[in-house]
C-alpha cells in the first residue's frame, strides 16, 4: 500500500494506538523488582546496585560527555547512548530526553514514564536477554567502569525545603535548650515543620567544602564575634526528588502525593551550630545552614523502594484530615553516619532508620502545597534529621555528643564533639528484605580549613 494512501494511514494508527496501550499496560507494572532476576553483567553479592534497584543520575563520561544513566554493580550505563542504539524504540520518549546535563525533563515525563524506562533497562540487562549482552560493540559506548565516569548532580534543584520531622530530634534538641517539659513546641505536632532552604549550594558526594564563617555569640557575653564556625555539625537526612505536580493555588491531596515523588537520596544538611544559634531567632536559619547541603548522586526510585514499605510511627495527636494518610506510606531504610580523621579509620557514630520519621513524605508534601505552593521538577524535599530512639541512633554530633557535653570516642583514639577540619563524614543507607537488597552508596564530604581572605 502507498505510504500516503488512507489505508497505509490507519494502519499506521492502528499500530501507534497498539503500541500505545501495550506501553500503559507495561507502565502500570513495576517488573523491574523481580526478586528472581539476575543479571548478565559482572556484580558482587550485597553491592548497594543489583538489577532490582536501577537508579538514575547524571555523569561525565570518558569521552568528556554529560550524560543520563544508571548503575548495576560497579557499571555505569549511559542511557543516552542506550536510546540513540534503539533500546527504548516501544517507549515514546523524545530523541533528546537522556542527552541532557539534569534529569528534570525525565522526571517531569511522570511516573508511567519512568516504570516503563526502569522495567526496560532491568529486561535489557537481564541474564536471559542476550541482544545487548551479545553485542560488544555497543556495550563499548553504554557501559563504563566507575574510575571512567565522574558523577554530577542528578537535577538542577530550583527550590530546596527542609523539614523537621523526626520527633525523636526535636525532643532531644528542646530538651536540650529549654527543658525536657517543653522540648516539643505546640506546633510540632500537629504540622511538618519546614524552612524554606538555599539550593545553590547542594553538591553531590565527594565534593568538599569549608569551614563557614559567621557571627556568633560567646557564652556569657552579649556582643557577637565573626569568625569560623567552632561548632560544625553534620545532620543525616533523606531527601525526595518532585515532579511537576501542582499549579499555582491547586493542593496536593495526601494519598496523591507519592504520584508526584520521582525518588530518594541521601542527604547531608551540613550545619553551623553555634552560627545558627545567634542568628536563628525570628526567622529561622540562614548562614549557619546555607553554605553546603550534601547528597549522594544516584536517585533510588519510589518504585524501587516499594518491597520494602513499612509503618511509620502512630500519631499522637489527632492530626487535621489533609494530614491523614492512608497505608505504609514510609519505608524501611538502614542508614549510617561514620567520621574518618584524615589518614585513620573510620568510626561509625549513628545507625538509624528512616522509618522512625514521624512525618511521612506524603504528609510532607500536601502541607508543602496546602496553601496552593507550586512544586516544580527537580524540586529537593528534606526529611530534617532523623535520629532513633537510642542514644546510637542519634542523626547529628549535636546530639551524640550532647551538645559537647559527651564526646564521642574515635577507633583510632581521640574524640569528637562536632566536626573538624580534614575530617570526611560518610552517610549510608540501604534496604533489606529476605528476598533483596538494594542501597542508595555513600553520601562523602571532606571538611577543608576555612577560606582565607
Amino acid at each position: 500500500t502507498p505510504l500516503y494512501s488512507s489505508a497505509a494511514s490507519d494502519v499506521y494508527k492502528r499500530q501507534e494506538y497498539i503500541l500505545l496501550k501495550l506501553f500503559e499496560f507495561t507502565s502500570m507494572q513495576i517488573t523491574a523488582n523481580n526478586p528472581d532476576r539476575k543479571t548478565w553483567l559482572d556484580i558482587t553479592k550485597n553491592t548497594d546496585f543489583p538489577i532490582q534497584n536501577i537508579p538514575f543520575g547524571v555523569f561525565l563520561t570518558r569521552d568528556d560527555v554529560i550524560t543520563i544513566g544508571t548503575r548495576i554493580g560497579d557499571y555505569a550505563i549511559d542511557l543516552g547512548a542506550l536510546h540513540q542504539l534503539g533500546y527504548f524504540e516501544d517507549i515514546p520518549l523524545t530523541d533528546d530526553i537522556f542527552l541532557q546535563d539534569t534529569l528534570n525533563d525525565f522526571i517531569a515525563d511522570g511516573r508511567k514514564t519512568w516504570r516503563a524506562v526502569r522495567n526496560k533497562i532491568a529486561d535489557i540487562f537481564d541474564v536471559n536477554n542476550k541482544t545487548l549482552q551479545e553485542n560488544k560493540e555497543h556495550q563499548k559506548v553504554i557501559l563504563f567502569t566507575l574510575d571512567e565516569i565522574e558523577m554530577q548532580l542528578p537535577v538542577q534543584v530550583g527550590d530546596y525545603t527542609d523539614f523537621y520531622s523526626s520527633e525523636e530530634h526535636a525532643r532531644n534538641v528542646g530538651e536540650m535548650f529549654r527543658g525536657a517539659d517543653k522540648a516539643l513546641l505546640p506546633n510540632w505536632l500537629h504540622i511538618p515543620v519546614a524552612y524554606h532552604g538555599r539550593s545553590s549550594s547542594i553538591i553531590p558526594s565527594g565534593i568538599p567544602i569549608r569551614r563557614p564563617h559567621g557571627q556568633k555569640l560567646p557564652n556569657g557575653s552579649d556582643t557577637p564575634i565573626f569568625g569560623p564556625s567552632r561548632n560544625l555539625d553534620f545532620e543525616l537526612e533523606m531527601a525526595f526528588i518532585t515532579t511537576a505536580a501542582n499549579h499555582l493555588g491547586e493542593p496536593i491531596p495526601v494519598n496523591d502525593a507519592e504520584e508526584h515523588i520521582f525518588g530518594l537520596v541521601l542527604f547531608n544538611d551540613w550545619s553551623a551550630r553555634d552560627i545558627q544559634k545567634w542568628e536563628y531567632v525570628p526567622l529561622g536559619p540562614f548562614l549557619g545552614k546555607n553554605f553546603a547541603s550534601t547528597i549522594s548522586p544516584w536517585i533510588v526510585t519510589l518504585d524501587a523502594l516499594e518491597p520494602y514499605r513499612t509503618e511509620g510511627p502512630k500519631p499522637s495527636t489527632k492530626q487535621l484530615p489533609y494530614l491523614k494518610s492512608k497505608g505504609k506510606k514510609t519505608f524501611d531504610i538502614h542508614l549510617q553516619v561514620a567520621i574518618q580523621p584524615e589518614g585513620k579509620e573510620e568510626t561509625v557514630v549513628s545507625n538509624t532508620n528512616f522509618k522512625h520519621l514521624y512525618w511521612n513524605m506524603s504528609q510532607q508534601l500536601a502541607h508543602h502545597t496546602v496553601n496552593g505552593c507550586p512544586v516544580n521538577s527537580g524540586d529537593m524535599m528534606g526529611s530534617g534529621t532523623i535520629s532513633g530512639p537510642t542514644k546510637d541512633s542519634y542523626g547529628s554530633m549535636l546530639e551524640l555528643s550532647w551538645n559537647g557535653e559527651k564526646p564521642i570516642k574515635l577507633k583510632e583514639g581521640g574524640d569528637r564533639k562536632f566536626i573538624q577540619d580534614n575530617d570526611t563524614v560518610i552517610l549510608r543507607g540501604h534496604c533489606e528484605n529476605k528476598n533483596t537488597r538494594i542501597g542508595f552508596g555513600e553520601c562523602s564530604t571532606k571538611i577543608l580549613p576555612p577560606f582565607k581572605n
